[in-house]
């Protein structure tokens, strides 16, 4: 019987062990050799130079600017949506009729591509002219037309961005924290009644998001990793448009644009880029891990 469970085991387990292996395992593992070589126009290189990649991406300063952006970015965006993701929960979650139908509006955008969603976004709402959805409402109250993807001053491309990601992640999370709600027991509330306390905000500071610890460290975490790796919106409502300035692209696009931009294939650097870019997402996510649990 153990035989034939280990057996079954294998089975479901084995091809999709296999396809972790060869398509993450192997690929990030090579990413840190190739950090260590001159790989320029090549995955298999012979030009050892330890530690030069390293220290050439640490003294670009267009790449140091990403990064310290995209901190900035991470500040603001991982706690915003957090209080909107817990807000629509609690929302949803005081909903009695129609309950799953609201949970699935909301939820229904993380469905939707990233690629798909940006283009929506920069052609139809946020185009620019001045029958775009967002300037037709600036209209009405008599504004001028705005060039929201634009490289101007202020930088209007940031709202396009941050409104893209909200509304693409927000119902994920808000998943999350209905989760977290309906595992809370009933007789907290009810003890607490019976000891005087209001529905409301007093409920909500010393049970609701007490309970909520474990799921708001997951939220948290989960949605900074996912600021970090942000690159599909930014590839496809900036694109390849010139007078950007460097920061304004974040890690992972100009990773790529290193890798396999106009300059050449320097999956050196590029590599070297990544394995930074790593150290400092794992960096970050404990220490938030540590101020949260504290």
């Amino acid at each position: 019987m153990t035989r034939s469970n280990t057996r079954a085991f294998w089975l479901f387990v084995g091809p999709f062990a296999v396809g972790l292996l060869a398509f993450v395992y192997v690929p990030i593992g090579w990413s840190v050799v190739l950090s260590f070589f001159d790989a320029r126009n090549t995955v298999t290189p012979t030009d050892f130079v330890g530690l030069d990649n390293y220290a050439d991406m640490l003294g670009d300063t267009a790449f140091l600017r990403s990064l310290g952006t995209f901190s900035a970015f991470a500040v603001f965006i991982v706690p915003l949506t957090a209080v909107l993701s817990l807000a629509l929960a609690l929302l949803v979650n005081q909903i009695t009729v129609m309950q799953a139908f609201f949970r699935s509006v909301f939820f229904l955008p993380t469905a939707c591509s990233y690629v798909v969603a940006s283009l929506v976004w920069k052609l139809s709402i946020f185009n620019g002219v001045r029958y775009g959805l967002a300037n037709t409402v600036l209209g009405w109250f008599g504004a001028d037309p705005i060039a929201w993807t634009a490289s101007t001053d202020p930088p209007w491309y940031w709202l396009v961005l941050v409104t893209l990601r909200l509304w693409l992640q927000l119902g994920f999370y808000m998943v999350l924290f209905i989760a977290g709600l309906q595992r809370i027991p009933r007789h907290l509330y009810e003890a607490a009644w019976i000891d005087g306390a209001k529905p409301g905000w007093q409920t909500l500071r010393h049970i609701t998001l007490p309970q909520l610890r474990t799921t708001t460290v997951a939220v948290l975490l989960l949605n900074l990793v996912a600021a970090y790796q942000a690159f599909d919106e930014f590839y496809n409502v900036l694109g390849t448009a010139r007078g950007y300035p460097p920061f304004a692209r974040p890690p992972l696009v100009y990773l790529y644009y290193t890798s396999l931009g106009s300059g050449g294939q320097d999956f050196g650097h590029g590599s070297a880029g990544a394995v930074l870019l790593a150290l400092l997402i794992a960096a970050v996510t404990l220490a938030q891990g540590k101020v949260i649990t504290r």
